[in-house]
């Protein structure tokens, strides 16, 4: 029976997913005409702020620290959190360059009529997926598959590190649909290897 159910989950994802995925690369023109619409000077040197710290080095630098307040705390349990989210940020952007380099997808701002090259180590077509944010997605989201009333509220930051990198013209909307999916995904098969008491250290934190 629980095989059966996982096959069903595993099922609904991966047909919600790509249903998610192809109506992304459809309104992906109309995402891009309406940030174009929407551009402020004052805005998009914060979103420039925000891509620089959403990426991978700024979420290994937070999950050190999380980890080494966990050590000095003596909390095998948040040390082993830490650790995950270390891990499913590292895994899922791993994952995202080697997707990315393969397809070779130009990024907005780049002038070009062909928008896929294939292979390509150049960083203007790494558009296809974004890797700020699936190390984001899989950061936050180890943390929130781990510990749900702490980690949900943290999703914010790779929809804003996701959103940045749309507004200034660095990836489509489908770039960053791909790219969380990848996080999600990473976040998941990690968190699956934190034992289970682990998981829900709501009374740690509240001793």
């Amino acid at each position: 029976m629980r095989r059966i159910a996982a096959l069903r989950w595993w099922g609904l994802f991966i047909l919600s997913a790509g249903l998610l995925l192809l109506a992304s690369f459809y309104f992906d023109a109309g995402a891009q005409a309406w940030i174009a619409q929407h551009q402020s000077a004052a805005l998009k040197k914060f979103m420039r702020g925000v891509s620089r710290l959403g990426d991978w080095p700024g979420h290994i630098s937070l999950g050190l620290i999380l980890l080494v307040l966990a050590y000095w705390r003596r909390s095998k349990k948040w040390m082993q959190i830490a650790a995950a989210m270390i891990l499913a940020c590292a895994l899922a952007g791993a994952v995202a360059r080697v997707v990315k380099i393969s397809t070779g997808r130009a990024r907005p701002s780049v002038q070009t009529e062909a928008a896929w090259s294939g292979p390509n180590f150049e960083a203007r077509y790494n558009a296809f997926p974004s890797g700020h944010t699936a190390a984001s997605t899989a950061f936050f989201g180890t943390l929130a598959l781990a510990c749900w009333r702490i980690g949900v509220p943290f999703l914010a930051i790779p929809i804003l590190i996701a959103f940045s990198r749309m507004y200034i013209g660095a990836h489509h909307l489908s770039d960053v649909v791909c790219a969380a999916v990848i996080g999600m995904l990473a976040a998941y098969f990690v968190a699956r290897w934190i034992p289970p008491a682990i998981r829900n250290p709501e009374s740690e934190i509240r001793n």
